[in-house]
């Protein structure tokens, strides 16, 4: 239930990224896939939604660049669960809330896991 970063989208959506746990939100993927800092989500979460299923799954796509020594291009996606409870009826944000980023990860890197200098 505890938020660690909070964004808005283009289209005005306060989306929130709770702990969570070995699951889902922030717990799950700062430790599986990487991600360390609210700003890469944030790089995301700043501009409208890529893809929607209609059923409040939205998903972000975002680029990470490294200049300098090596240049280097990282594509990136944040999934946000924009409704009260999953889908699976296992996790409830509670009355007027929502569960908001539920995964986050690295779309062109071996296991989906994201690079180090990304969190710099």
């Amino acid at each position: 239930m505890r938020v660690h970063c909070t964004s808005t989208d283009d289209d005005g959506r306060k989306i929130v990224t709770r702990y969570g746990n070995s699951e889902l939100g922030w717990n799950h993927f700062t430790h599986r896939h990487n991600i360390k800092r609210c700003a890469i989500l944030n790089a995301a979460l700043k501009d409208k939604v890529d893809r929607n299923d209609g059923h409040g799954r939205l998903e972000y796509d975002g680029v990470a660049i490294r200049t300098g020594g090596s240049p280097a291009q990282v594509k990136f996606v944040v999934i946000v669960q924009y409704t009260r409870k999953t889908k699976d009826g296992r996790y409830d944000a509670g009355r007027g809330q929502k569960i908001g980023v539920i995964n986050a990860f690295c779309r062109n890197q071996p296991n989906n896991k994201c690079p180090a200098w990304m969190n710099q």
